[in-house]
């Protein structure tokens, strides 16, 4: 019997050893493979996930250009947190951050201080952590107690919000959204904050919805807490995906470092900072919001270097690839590109809008998101997980899924527009949701009936 790697690499395809019994699938082979063979197996399980370009779920960027592609294969190998192997990686992160502050209307970006994260969860942790870290030091220089810090957002907050609460011993306070108030807008904000509250999270695109919630309302209401009782809360703006749509499409709201509140905001470079992932982005308006003793200076590989992350070794490709998307697009690029998909968003939202059986939660005008509901009294045969699993079997992910506590008896479904989404693309959409609705409506029975469904956490 001839050893596995004495097959000739021209054997004709699905006839070598591995790919004719099946891949192993939870130990490690015992003997090597073909790459040939390595390479067809990963390609043949693969295959069965869904077109990232009809994935209408997730934020996360699926398209760049070939150019892109090519600055991506030529830095796979450096390693972000190895500065003194790779200075002029670690100098464009300082001058991504610092363009980012700039275009965040930071007082003085010079004065400013920033980093590149995994992601935009990590950035959201990091900006918690120095909220923390500067009450705790403020309570300790008044002798006071530190053991019950908490923070104030939204019930619609992305999950890392609630993973940060978990993992670093901080009570989390959920402000509930209502059909009165479908953000966090300062609203009865009163009632949940106090001396322990070491912070405000503001969303510019709620992740339920797409909606801005309203910094600057938030910050007044701040304002008016701080001259009732003398607490100074700051904000940090969880701008994941918002912080790369105002500055080009709302240019004139403030929401950022205009607001003298606002210590920190982050966001998604793999959003739409329209990288691959995983790429996230921190930025403080002044090195005083960020202490100092949260900063390691770590001795690595013949150099010494400063870093504040929750992790140590990570990709730097991605890091460059905001930098060519920076340098590619300009100012005008990201506006032109973000126009684009507000434009489709805006398309698709006005078609559903028309159709009998349903009603907006909110058209896209905000980020290029959108969520919409079915009407009262329009159905008893189908909902809107019928509609999700119709539009699946055409290949569209659409999710739907219900709102957060105290809405939780509403389903909204939710298109994400992204780069990549053409209006061409949308119009098949809008067709084969009209399509779809049209066939559900039909229906002499009803549909079966749905198990319960999680609340939705993307």
């Amino acid at each position: 019997m001839p050893d596995d790697n004495d097959i000739s690499p021209a054997a004709p395809i699905f006839t070598r050893p591995a790919e004719a019994a099946g891949a192993a699938r939870h130990v490690i082979p015992d003997k090597e493979s073909l790459p040939a063979t390595a390479k067809q197996i990963v390609e043949d399980e693969t295959i069965l996930d869904g077109n990232a370009r009809l994935n209408l779920a997730t934020f996360v960027s699926t398209w760049m250009d070939d150019e892109a592609k090519q600055v991506y294969e030529a830095s796979f190998d450096k390693n972000m947190i190895d500065k003194d192997e790779y200075p002029q990686t670690a100098a464009i992160e300082d001058n991504c951050w610092h363009m980012l502050a700039n275009l965040w209307n930071a007082p003085d970006a010079s004065r400013s201080i920033g980093t590149s994260t995994i992601g935009s969860s990590e950035a959201c942790m990091l900006g918690g952590l120095a909220f923390k870290r500067r009450w705790q030091q403020a309570r300790r220089a008044a002798g006071k107690d530190t053991a019950t810090p908490n923070l104030v957002m939204s019930s619609a907050v992305q999950v890392c919000w609630e993973k940060f609460c978990n993992y670093f011993d901080v009570e989390p306070r959920f402000v509930p959204i209502s059909e009165e108030h479908k953000t966090l807008d300062g609203h009865d904000l009163e009632k949940y904050v106090d001396e322990n509250t070491i912070g405000v999270v503001a969303i510019m695109g709620v992740t339920y919805t797409g909606m801005y919630e309203p910094v600057a309302q938030i910050a007044a209401a701040l304002d008016e807490i701080q001259q009732k009782t003398g607490l100074d809360i700051p904000i940090h703006v969880d701008g994941a995906s918002g912080a790369m749509i105002a500055p080009f499409l709302q240019p004139d709201l403030e929401w950022d470092f205009r607001l003298e509140r606002v210590h920190s905001i982050s966001t998604s470079g793999h959003k739409y900072g329209l990288v691959y992932p995983g790429l996230g982005w921190v930025v403080w308006r002044d090195a005083q919001w960020l202490p100092e003793d949260l900063v390691f200076k770590v001795s690595y590989l013949g150099g010494e270097m400063p870093t504040f992350a929750l992790n140590f070794s990570r990709p730097g490709a991605q890091v460059l690839l905001q930098y060519y998307l920076f340098l590619r697009l300009g100012f005008e690029g990201y506006r032109a590109v973000q126009q684009a998909s507000q434009d489709v968003a805006k398309y698709l939202s006005a078609g559903i809008a028309k159709l009998d059986a349903f009603e907006l939660w909110n058209d896209g005008s905000d980020i290029p998101v959108f969520a919409w509901r079915l009407k009262d009294g329009h159905t008893d045969k189908w909902t809107l997980y019928h509609l999700q699993d119709r539009l699946r079997m055409r290949g569209w992910l659409v999710p739907a899924y219900p709102m957060p506590a105290d809405l939780e008896q509403l389903t909204v479904q939710r298109i994400v527009v992204r780069n990549g989404l053409s209006m061409d693309l949308a119009e098949s959409l809008l067709a084969d949701i009209e399509t779809e609705v049209a066939y559900l409506d039909a229906l002499e029975s009803p549909m079966p009936l749905e198990a319960p469904h999680a609340a939705f956490h993307h």
